[in-house]
């Protein structure tokens, strides 16, 4: 087994896994929005789509999609809508709620606390199915990890590496977006967090139209 690959491979990833993107701000939004169980399947959600990433990698299927025009267009096109369209829901939701801040007579902290019982409430599995969507249709997520397996992770590599190196990536996902929204689902975090929910979904809505933006700005500039 070849440790010094695997050290290699897991400082590349903590360092992705905390730069803030569209993973770590589904996380901050389900946490002040949702309840704990959802949060949690939610990492849940999201560190399953890092192990399929890597798997797809290893494989050779992400590097066979990203060499098919057609094929990657296609995960790009959907990739950018799904990221789109919970962008736009956010900012949807960031403004309702500016809307009945300008509204209420009441202090804003009062006011979220009653506006809590107008946001949908998730189950588990849908928090666990947006965890999953939000990194497994990130084009970006694609390319990373084409990238990190085609440097780091050469034919030389015996299978009891990678099988390790499989187990090490989604360890550290699930542990640190576990450890995330553990800690911002207790009580007095998240009703903090709640007082601020019309920022933090105006910043979310940002982030991930941001996002989808760059993704179709690139993908029109290839044609």
């Amino acid at each position: 087994m070849d440790f010094t690959l695997l050290a290699s491979l897991a400082a590349i990833h903590i360092i992705a896994l905390i730069s803030p993107g569209p993973d770590f701000a589904i996380i901050v939004k389900m946490a002040s929005q949702q309840s704990r169980q959802a949060t949690v399947a939610c990492a849940l959600g999201i560190a399953i789509a890092i192990l399929i990433h890597t798997l797809l990698s290893l494989l050779g299927i992400s590097l066979m999609i990203r060499q098919s025009p057609l094929a990657y267009t296609l995960v790009q096109c959907i990739g950018v809508s799904y990221l789109a369209w919970m962008g736009f829901q956010a900012l949807k939701s960031a403004l309702s709620r500016f809307k009945s801040i300008a509204a209420s007579t009441e202090q804003p902290t009062q006011a979220f606390a009653a506006d809590k019982h107008n946001t949908a409430s998730f189950g588990i599995f849908k928090g666990f199915k947006i965890g999953l969507l939000t990194n497994l249709l990130n084009p970006k997520a694609l390319i990373f990890f084409i990238t990190l397996f085609t440097v780091l992770i050469t034919p030389e590599v015996n299978l009891i590496t990678k099988i390790a190196a499989t187990t090490l990536l989604f360890s550290l996902s699930l542990i640190w977006f576990s450890l995330l929204a553990l800690v911002l689902s207790k009580p007095l975090i998240k009703a903090k967090l709640l007082s601020v929910s019309h920022i933090i979904d105006l910043l979310v809505g940002i982030i991930f139209i941001g996002v989808s933006a760059t993704i179709a700005v690139s993908l029109i500039n290839d044609f």
